[in-house]
């Protein structure tokens, strides 16, 4: 026995000697923290997949592509660190590269690694598997985009990638993995030392002082003061430093969607309720983390109404500044550096904007609140959506820790304006894109990240997109509940075929019942046909902590074309003739 052991010995010293480029990948991920991965495996990363998760790394295994890369991007925006997909080659990266374009746009950290075919096939076009040149297609799509050909450069490979995603504006990085890497064998204490432990990847970037100076005067000198709150101050987590400058401040403030919590939607300066009083009467307005994109009318136009206007802007992205209108004060750097110095920089004596503008603010927002409340409280059967979203505003109130997921059309136009959010980064939607598809990637993201329970509020389109994730959920018996506003059709169940029997291009099957989908995969399911029929659902869920989707019966009616972005779809002159 004791030669036996003798003759094993110099075998295990040397397996230890070794490693190769799926261990690398999986030591230098570990080493930088990214210790959750999102993909859907296959070749040629499958048994990188299952190597991860033996390792440690929990690994999720989507029913597509493109949720597990949402989740990985929603990820990003809550952690603020990379959020990582997995995907195969050539059909699986396309996938995965709708999210990563999405995080790129909406300025969340994510990196897409995604295996691929051997460089000296492709780039001879001799027809591989799954054949395809990734880097090439993702290059104008992300942020950053490299390959990684030797095992030795791993480290390097994804240090770059973590440091591109995170740093300045972050955004999607792409990390091409050719299959051929992960088997490549190197010294193992070579391995290691080649492996990098990223420091300080998005360091602080602190304003001018002259620029924070110019941004305050500019402040100061205003009669009908405006803070926008946009997602990338929510992103910052400098939440206490935001909220000390707002209330200083004293002006009133408009959070866009996935900024709603900073401050409670309840504030006393909050102007959500008068967002078209205060845009378009405003004379000075400060964007904190937003842009002057289409979701803000480009900063003129009708919304913006006729008042002369100043803008001063905090971005970390100098690029962004009069990318629609000139900003007479730009403050380059990160939100939470700019933010803190603008709050030194005020003293203790800054005054108070002009009363007759807060009390004519403070008087609308009252106004549309009261005469929104009456229409929350319905019990209509079937629904409408005022009277479902009543519900669920009650619902959020009584559990502000909830995540809240929001995707659809009139599901998510009317949730936005009627749900009051109460604490940062618990509001997640659609983003810059306004897509449709975010739901059941975000719902598993959120619920991974965090740990706290997930509601989601889909739309019946919306939801289609990514239902079949709904088993995803059961598999890890994640705390999300879901609610989907069924009105049988895209905007509407009631549009009619004149032509011919096919259905209309925007109906589904009537009287649908997506709530037999989750009872399936063992979750549970109800059918929901009252105001007080949901509620009652959705607590006995949220208590629950069980995967659960209720299907909410809205009248086909209910909701209108596009919702408020009607105007954006272009009409025929000739078919109104």
């Amino acid at each position: 026995m004791a030669d036996a052991a003798v003759k094993e010995k110099p075998a295990d010293a040397a397996e230890r000697e070794l490693t190769d480029g799926f261990h690398l990948l999986i030591d230098a991920l570990k080493l930088n923290g990214l210790t959750t991965i999102y993909g859907v495996p296959g070749i040629p990363i499958t048994d990188f997949g299952r190597m991860a998760q033996a390792s440690g790394i929990r690994v999720l295994s989507f029913r597509h592509e493109q949720n597990a890369g949402y989740a990985a991007a929603i990820a990003g925006f809550l952690t603020k660190k990379p959020g990582v997909c997995l995907t195969v080659s050539a059909p699986g990266f396309l996938n995965g590269l709708t999210a990563l374009a999405h995080a790129t746009t909406n300025c969340f950290p994510m990196i897409l690694m995604s295996g691929s075919s051997e460089r000296e096939v492709v780039d001879l076009q001799q027809g591989d598997y799954e054949e395809m040149d990734q880097l090439a297609i993702a290059k104008p799509l992300c942020k950053a985009a490299f390959r990684v050909l030797h095992a030795a450069d791993i480290g390097i490979g994804l240090a770059r990638a973590i440091r591109a995603a995170v740093s300045g504006r972050p955004g999607g990085v792409y990390l091409d993995l050719p299959a051929k890497l992960f088997g490549q064998v190197m010294d193992a204490a070579a391995g290691q030392k080649s492996l990098v432990k990223v420091i300080d990847p998005a360091p602080a970037q602190s304003p001018a002082a002259d620029a924070v100076k110019r941004a305050l005067d500019v402040l100061k000198s205003a009669k009908r003061p405006l803070i926008i709150l946009g997602k990338g101050a929510a992103y910052a987590q400098a939440d206490d430093a935001i909220k000390s400058f707002v209330e200083k401040s004293g002006v009133p403030f408009l959070p866009m969607s996935m900024a709603k919590g900073l401050l409670p939607d309840t504030h006393p300066q909050c102007a959500g309720a008068a967002r078209s009083t205060v845009l378009k009467d405003s004379d000075v307005v400060m964007l904190i983390g937003a842009r002057l994109n289409w979701l803000l009318s480009h900063g003129k136009g009708k919304a913006w109404g006729d008042a002369p206007k100043k803008f001063i802007q905090i971005d970390i992205e100098p690029k962004e500044m009069d990318s629609n209108v000139e900003i007479v004060a730009p403050v380059v750097g990160d939100i939470g550096s700019c933010v803190s110095a603008l709050l030194n920089a005020m003293g203790n004596s800054w005054p108070a904007p002009p009363a007759d503008w807060t009390k004519t603010v403070t008087t609308k927002r009252d106004e549309n609140i009261a005469k929104m409340a009456p229409r929350l409280m319905n019990n209509n059967s079937p629904m409408d959506y005022h009277g479902a979203l009543g519900v669920l505003r009650t619902i959020v109130k009584e559990r502000p820790d909830a995540i809240l997921v929001n995707e659809g059309a009139n599901t998510l136009d009317l949730a936005r304006g009627i749900i009051d959010v109460y604490q940062p980064r618990k509001r997640i939607d659609v983003g810059t894109w306004g897509v449709m598809g975010i739901g059941m990637g975000y719902a598993i993201g959120a619920a991974i990240e965090t740990g706290k329970p997930v509601l989601a509020v889909e739309g019946d389109s919306a939801f289609g997109f990514s239902g079949m994730e709904i088993e995803t959920i059961c598999r890890y018996r994640l705390p999300v509940c879901v609610v989907i506003f069924n009105n049988d059709g895209i905007y509407r169940g009631t549009d009619v075929n004149n032509a011919g029997a096919d259905p209309a291009t925007t109906v589904f099957v009537k009287g649908s019942r997506y709530d037999k989908m989750i009872e399936a995969f063992g979750g549970t399911g109800v059918n929901a046909t009252s105001p007080d029929e949901l509620r009652r659902a959705v607590n006995a869920a949220m208590d629950s902590g069980n995967p659960t989707l209720i299907n909410a019966v809205i009248d086909p009616g209910a909701g209108s074309e596009s919702g408020r972005i009607g105007n954006l779809n272009p009409q025929s002159a000739l078919r109104k003739k």
